[in-house]
């Protein structure tokens, strides 16, 4: 499958071996090279992705508060695991439907990041835009959420107080833009084309 990564995206070879299949982590190694000429065993995970909406309807943002079992609640945008064979697009559009009931005609993918360089892992941050359906939330079982909407100035002070890493990803994307048709009008992220 096609996906845009980052120009510096570290992958795991092809010549790599896996040696541990996990419910989300899988653990490849291969010999490697040294400048000296020599050999040593490298190491990668390797995780389905992520896929993160920034939602936009009537000029405002919206976002989540949620629990999930053992954690209190947090606040975070619509996001979730890419399924087995499953695109971004279609995972992000998912989400997004299951999380909040609501579909958006407009998509445009912003950002593509890889969290940690030791695992072929990429998050892929999208905006959608002209909502044009609702329905009922579908909810795992492990999820409670509210859907809320947001003002980009109160939007910005809710993730000035968040930790989580994919919060971290919205900063210098939403911190500079002064409007909500600045929002919107972020660039197509743009990156080199790699079938994985």
């Amino acid at each position: 499958m096609l996906k845009t990564l980052p120009a510096n995206a570290t992958l795991i070879p092809k010549n790599a071996k896996q040696v541990f299949e996990g419910i989300i982590f899988d653990v490849y190694q291969w010999q490697q090279e040294m400048f000296d000429g020599s050999h040593k065993t490298f190491e990668m995970l390797q995780r389905p992705d992520t896929v993160q909406v920034i939602a936009v309807h009537d000029h405002k943002v919206l976002g989540l508060e949620e629990q999930q079992p053992g954690r209190p609640m947090y606040f975070r945008m619509p996001a979730g695991r890419v399924d087995e064979g499953e695109d971004w697009l279609t995972a992000a559009k998912r989400e997004l439907l299951e999380e909040t009931g609501l579909n958006f005609a407009s998509w445009r993918l912003i950002l593509v990041r890889q969290p940690i360089v030791k695992i072929e892992w990429f998050v892929a941050t999208f905006i959608a835009m002209d909502q044009i359906s609702k329905q009922a939330q579908s909810l795992d079982a492990g999820e409670q959420s509210n859907v809320l909407w947001f003002s980009l100035d109160k939007l910005k002070q809710r993730i000035d107080h968040e930790q989580s890493p994919l919060i971290e990803y919205l900063r210098p994307l939403i911190d500079p833009c002064r409007t909500i048709d600045e929002l919107t009008a972020i660039a197509e992220f743009h990156g080199q084309e790699v079938d994985r």
